[in-house]
């Protein structure tokens, strides 16, 4: 069950980024987040990755940003493990802005330094944060409602005895 609960997990993420969607409006960050809080071993990195990876061989490689991309990611899931044996609704809210800020920066910053659209001073950073902001707007949304979604529905599941998806066991 474990196994298919992980499977289900990779498979959502790496769906959401290949059907038609808002841009930044997927579970990957809240999927992250869950793996950190939740899952054990290799199974915590593992999951956002391949999500992005998987998804990544159809819609096509970025270069050098992917290290940006994943690299957050591989923080954000970090950022789970604050979650851990201590999950709350306040913590769960929290860490999601927390999540979907550390990306935007991060990969903002990745494209300012690595593309030539913006001048690398300080006020080319600056604008291109500034270009981020819609896509921050939907990666805050979408990081929220996933996160609710997630670690609500998966401690409803545990409160009421469906043990049978207890991950943490694995």
């Amino acid at each position: 069950m474990n196994v298919l609960f992980v499977v289900l997990l990779i498979a959502f993420a790496t769906f959401s980024r290949l059907v038609p969607h808002s841009p930044n409006f997927t579970p990957v960050i809240s999927i992250a987040l869950f793996a950190g809080a939740y899952l054990k071993n290799w199974l915590v990195f593992m999951v956002p990755i391949a999500a992005l990876f998987i998804s990544d061989c159809v819609i096509g490689f970025y270069g050098p940003l992917m290290l940006y991309v994943y690299g957050s990611i591989t923080i954000i899931t970090c950022l789970g493990f604050m979650g851990r044996n201590n999950v709350s609704v306040k913590k769960v809210v929290g860490l999601s802005l927390i999540g979907a800020i550390c990306f935007f920066v991060i990969t903002n910053f990745g494209v300012w330094i690595l593309g030539s659209m913006y001048p690398k001073t300080p006020a080319g950073l600056i604008e291109c944060y500034v270009a981020g902001i819609p896509f921050f707007r939907n990666t805050v949304s979408s990081t929220l409602l996933y996160s609710a979604a997630l670690f609500g529905t998966y401690e409803l599941a545990l409160k009421h005895a469906i043990h049978l998806w207890d991950v943490r066991k694995a």
